[in-house]
């Protein structure tokens, strides 16, 4: 039991401070890289669907036999790229 308390990290004050730091520190230097990454892959993976599943919006790209072998890995994102893709797009989704 007594190595268990010592284990434990001390809550307090320093913690935080510590914590608000690295915050600052990774908002600073790494944000705006982390961001710019995940968008470049949701914009990639938008982009596979399309190719792969185009046949599914009346867009022939691909030939169909390749789509069915790729099927199985995409269907469970099937539900939430269509309703990216069928959204209804404003002029300031661009700007937010």
């Amino acid at each position: 039991m007594a190595g268990s308390k010592a284990s434990t990290p001390p809550k307090g004050k320093k913690g935080s401070v510590k914590e608000g730091i690295k915050g600052v520190m990774y908002g600073m230097a790494a944000h705006g890289h982390v961001t710019a990454a995940l968008r470049t892959r949701m914009y990639l993976e938008h982009l596979f669907m399309f190719i792969t599943l185009g046949d599914m919006l009346g867009v022939p790209v691909i030939p169909p036999y390749y789509s069915l072998r790729i099927l199985p890995y995409a269907v469970p994102n099937i539900k939430s790229w269509k309703q990216r893709v069928f959204r209804e797009r404003d002029f300031t989704d661009g700007v937010f």
